[in-house]
């Protein structure tokens, strides 16, 4: 039996994350750091989301580490969804995100059931979006940290244009304005904005509004990055948002040193295809480019021919991860792209979900074209890959600020207006000549891209580094796990 010094020190950590897949695998592996460093883990969510990471959990568990999960049961009758449909990804239509957006809020009463019951918790980690777990810690007398899926310059670049307001004093949505405060002068225009910035009135916007208040009401946060990618950021978040800010990865380097967690990381289902690395392998060092656009987007099919032509006319290999659009007007034409490309050995197309840490750690990867989702641009950074960047939504823009402009990495394809997600327009379209070029610009052996391969391993070296006893990812869990046992300690015996 524990002593009472013992018990105090045993912590119980709640994660809970949000009902989409770009969200919740980051946290997942988070929430598995702290298991491996002796915290007794749940994380919260429902029967279909758990199938994306069981396994993974299963084996940590198996290994003698205190994590599981808990399943609360997603209100799929009552806001209308067919069963086992919990999660926002490529193929939700805007409909069915509402709708997924309703159940969610449904969830707190079953949470907060559970939170109250005989449990004892420590401290909850919860996704930004769930708001209302700010004031369940503060009634459990507990602190709530907030888990932030996108980088920490994009929330310090976000909070900068709320308060500063320089993008009205513009004329036009063309014309440039400085973002005032941050360590780097950036500049950017209207048109590169979300909506919820721009629009601030707007119900997401609102969102966005009690996200921030939340945040500054938190213990503080947690993202996926490391000192040598974010440092002057992370420095910034602190005085800025008011809370203390840790960087914690790159999570998934840290967390899924298993092949088989590598293999089915984000579906269960997916292994590692023997064919794609067979061919993969097949492929001289660095020769190969990696094109993918996230979980959540899904472009139509005038777009993937757009793409399929650029690809077939540069003179790199390659491995494009697609998914079908809605529409039928490109299914012949990628029909015999596939063939083509396959009959010529130059190209390999995963249509839906791909083993995408497998992928990227294969010496053979040479370079990505990214729509600059925060996962794929640290998983990216792993492996020290240099990047061809196309932000569609979400902050994808301020990723690629931070990619092309502050680390210089990447290459812009020009992309010049924030859409809504999966909203596309004939004029949005992008031209083959375009992306062409833009790869032949990341895929080349001149001067610029090998300093830009160098800069990208160089990162690469610091987040292997932040990782180890001593490195700045490390230093910070281990801070985070010494302040929540003085805090429960002082809880149970005072100060």
């Amino acid at each position: 039996m524990l002593s009472h010094e013992a018990e105090a020190y045993n912590l119980k950590v709640i994660f809970l994350p949000f009902l989409s897949t770009s969200h919740m695998i980051p946290m997942v592996d988070m929430a598995r750091l702290f298991a491996m460093h002796g915290v007794d883990i749940t994380i919260i969510t429902t029967t279909s989301n758990a199938e994306i990471f069981q396994k993974s959990i299963d084996r940590d568990f198996n290994q003698g580490l205190s994590i599981k999960t808990h399943v609360v049961e997603f209100p799929a009758k009552e806001v209308g969804l067919p069963v086992g449909i919990e999660a926002m990804n490529a193929n939700t239509s805007i409909d069915m995100a509402d709708k997924i957006f309703k159940g969610f809020i449904m969830l707190q009463p079953q949470i907060e059931n559970y939170l109250f019951g005989e449990i004892e918790v420590d401290c909850i980690i919860s996704d930004m979006f769930y708001v209302w777990t700010v004031d369940v810690a503060a009634k459990l007398g507990i602190p709530r940290i907030v888990f932030c899926p996108a980088s920490i310059f994009s929330r310090c670049t976000e909070l900068s244009i709320e308060q500063h307001s320089s993008h009205t004093k513009v004329e036009s949505d063309c014309d440039k304005f400085t973002i005032v405060g941050l360590p780097d002068k950036l500049e950017m225009n209207r048109l590169q904005l979300p909506n919820w910035v721009k629009k601030p009135d707007v119900p997401f916007g609102e969102m966005i509004k009690v996200v921030n208040n939340t945040t500054r009401k938190s213990y503080g946060a947690v993202f996926n990055s490391f000192y040598g990618l974010e440092g002057a950021y992370e420095e910034h978040y602190k005085n800025a948002f008011g809370t203390k800010c840790w960087s914690l990865g790159p999570v998934s380097l840290w967390a899924n040193q298993d092949v088989s967690d590598k293999a089915e990381r984000g579906d269960t289902n997916v292994e590692g295809d023997s064919s794609l690395f067979k061919w993969l392998n097949s492929k001289k060092e660095n020769s190969v480019l990696y094109v993918s656009f996230g979980s959540m987007n899904k472009f139509p099919s005038s777009q993937l021919i757009e793409i399929a032509h650029a690809l077939e006319v540069s003179s790199v290999d390659f491995i494009w991860v697609v998914r079908k659009s809605n529409d039928k007007e490109g299914e012949g034409f990628m029909e015999e792209f596939e063939k083509r490309v396959k009959e010529s050995n130059k190209g390999y197309l995963i249509w839906g979900w791909a083993p995408q840490l497998l992928i990227l750690e294969n010496k053979a990867i040479g370079g990505i074209v990214t729509h600059c989702g925060w996962n794929t641009v640290v998983e990216s950074l792993n492996v020290g890959l240099p990047m061809v960047t196309w932000p569609l939504f979400a902050e994808q823009f301020f990723h690629e600020k931070l990619v092309v402009e502050v680390l210089k990495i990447g290459v812009s394809l020009g992309i010049r207006e924030w859409k809504n997600w999966n909203e596309f327009d004939t004029k949005d379209i992008v031209k083959r000549d375009d992306i062409a070029k833009a790869i032949g610009l990341v895929m080349t052996n001149r001067k610029e891209v090998e300093e830009m391969r160098l800069r990208a391993k160089n990162l690469s070296d610091d987040g292997k580094k932040a990782i180890l006893v001593g490195g700045s990812s490390h230093a910070n869990l281990i801070q985070i796990i010494e302040e929540l046992k003085s805090l429960k300690h002082q809880r149970h015996y005072g100060n």
